[in-house]
């Protein structure tokens, strides 16, 4: 860690999100450490600094931080430990994924009406994955399911919140919009 005589407040910053594992809430981070929200920042830019020359790195992800292993060491890791590495998204989960993504909340009729088929199988995917979740009903006849990504996709893909999205892709031509 880096020698001055504040650095208590980044070892304690790196030192609680070392024991979480998973990523911390900025506000609760800001309670664990008692500090204010708008201090944090500067904290995981002073932590990052301090592992620069590490493998650890201070990852801003799901609104709020988690401290990761990058390249090869975590590479390794998952070698020496004999993790499994999770099965792979099928296109069609990748593909149902982004319609989640960037048209939440939607429904499974608006995805299947965009993807042209039936996207049951691999909504059930996302959902069983923790990568999308139910999050409410559409005020429409039959009360449809609406479908959201989860604090869990924004980790698993690295995004601190939704606006950290790149932009949509363009319609292809042919594909229809949901009404």
């Amino acid at each position: 860690m880096e020698d001055s005589p504040d650095r208590e407040p980044v070892e304690r910053f790196v030192a609680v999100l070392f024991t979480s594992g998973d990523p911390i809430p900025a506000d609760q981070l800001a309670d664990l450490l008692e500090v204010d929200a708008a201090a944090l920042p500067v904290l995981a830019e002073r932590a990052a600094r301090s592992l620069a020359a590490t493998p650890l790195k201070v990852r801003a992800v799901a609104h709020g931080w988690q401290l990761v292993l990058s390249g090869p060491a975590a590479a390794w890791i998952v070698r020496a430990t004999g993790r499994r590495v999770p099965e792979r998204l099928s296109t069609a989960a990748w593909e149902v994924l982004a319609v989640v993504a960037y048209r939440q909340p939607v429904t499974r009729l608006e995805i299947d009406t965009l993807r042209g088929v039936s996207s049951d199988h691999a909504v059930d995917t996302l959902v069983s994955r923790g990568l999308v979740a139910e999050v409410g009903r559409k005020e429409v006849p039959g009360r449809p399911i609406l479908y959201a990504t989860t604090e869990r996709f924004l980790e698993v893909f690295g995004l601190e919140n939704l606006a950290a999205l790149p932009p949509a892709p363009e319609p292809v031509e042919g594909l229809t919009e949901p009404g």
